[in-house]
């Protein structure tokens, strides 16, 4: 089984930058998709960032211009570097990473923003 640890969260004021990791015990060169998503206490996870081979980049709206989604295939990591916090971009941060039909979440990191 496909294993998937984030670290990077914490607690930073409004207008303050985090960087989130997700490290695979598997090569990331092979999959198809990966991806970080957010969720917020009573919400649903909605999709922040993912990138494919291309790479190809996507990012929700509320993140474009502030978050950057990047890979390192060397130790096999999966990064969110988000600039320019506010308080809407708290909650838990989940990485999940696609090989063919199979795809693994990581446990989440939470991200708190303050005022």
């Amino acid at each position: 089984q496909v294993q998937l640890v984030e670290s990077g969260g914490g607690l930073v004021q409004t207008g303050g930058s985090l960087r989130l990791s997700c490290a695979a015990s598997r090569s990331i060169a092979s999959s198809d998709i990966m991806a970080w998503y957010r969720q917020r206490p009573g919400e649903q996870r909605t999709l922040v960032a993912s990138i494919t081979a291309g790479p190809w980049l996507n990012y929700a709206d509320a993140v474009e211009g502030r978050f950057t989604i990047s890979t390192d295939n060397v130790k096999n990591t999966l990064n969110l570097q988000m600039n320019s916090l506010t308080p809407e971009d708290s909650g838990v941060y989940y990485c999940a990473i696609s090989w063919s039909t199979a795809t693994s979440w990581g446990q989440g990191t939470r991200v708190t923003v303050s005022a």
